[in-house]
């Protein structure tokens, strides 16, 4: 039993540690993420700058055969132009995309959810709430952040509790030496039912021979008696008989 409390006790902490180690482990891979997103925005620096020099080239190559101001002007225009129809065509299909999420869909999931808590009583007018005001939504907001700010503040207060946090290698030793200690109380319930296992074996054998002994004694004398009532059956009756011409004799003798 203590080894059970023990493993009770230990396991979660050993959960815990092994989540602040992925949350350091994930806060590196962060730092890193952090210097691949620098290296691509170099690269679109540097394509971008490329682009320009493109164009410089464009208006250069025109300006040969036009004036410089004509050349830059008509490179412009197709750019200008080039834009304009991308933006249009990704303003049509994004308008065609919208709303982002499934109106009926995701009304027809609320309005199943509020049939399972409230049942007839529910209102499918809840489900279409009225726009708020623009004093509303600020109230809602600074509800919000008082929220988060409140939460963010139990937050810190418990990690303050809890005392300096480990680095990841503190995690590691940690964890490692919990496992340890995890693995021998494992062994421990492991040889600890093993020993229960042969005890029940030996009792169960005991109980099974000691039946067996028993009931080959009862069969043993039975058997015996039986024996002897065979070998002696026959002077038994002898005796009997002679006692009762004995008494039949006396019984007339008597009589006369």
């Amino acid at each position: 039993m203590d080894a059970v409390k023990t493993s009770i006790r230990l396991v979660p902490r050993q959960l815990n540690d092994e989540i602040e180690l992925a949350k350091l482990e994930l806060g590196d891979k962060k730092s890193r993420v952090g210097g691949v997103a620098i290296s691509a925005v170099m690269a679109l620096v540097f394509l971008a700058l490329l682009v320009v020099a493109l164009v410089v080239a464009a208006i250069a190559g025109l300006g040969t055969v036009l004036p410089l101001w004509l050349s830059a002007l008509l490179v412009s225009a197709a750019l200008l132009i080039v834009i304009g129809i991308s933006a249009l065509v990704a303003y049509k299909k994004f308008k065609s995309l919208l709303p982002v999420l499934p109106e009926h869909a995701w009304r027809g999931v609320r309005h199943d959810l509020g049939i399972v808590k409230e049942g007839r009583a529910f209102d499918p007018a809840t489900l279409d709430p009225e726009p708020l005001t623009r004093e509303e939504k600020k109230a809602a907001k600074a509800e919000s952040e008082q929220a988060k700010a409140k939460a963010h503040a139990e937050r810190d207060a418990k990690d303050a509790e809890g005392g300096p946090k480990a680095t990841a290698d503190e995690l590691i030793k940690r964890t490692t030496a919990r496992r340890e200690h995890l693995l021998s109380l494992r062994e421990e319930l492991v040889s600890e039912a093993d020993v229960k296992k042969q005890t029940t074996y030996l009792v169960d054998t005991a109980v099974t021979k000691a039946r067996e002994t028993v009931n080959k004694a009862a069969v043993g004398a039975v058997g015996q008696a039986v024996e002897t009532a065979k070998e002696r059956w026959k002077p038994l009756a002898i005796l009997a008989l002679s006692a009762t011409v004995c008494v039949l004799l006396l019984r007339k003798l008597v009589k006369k």
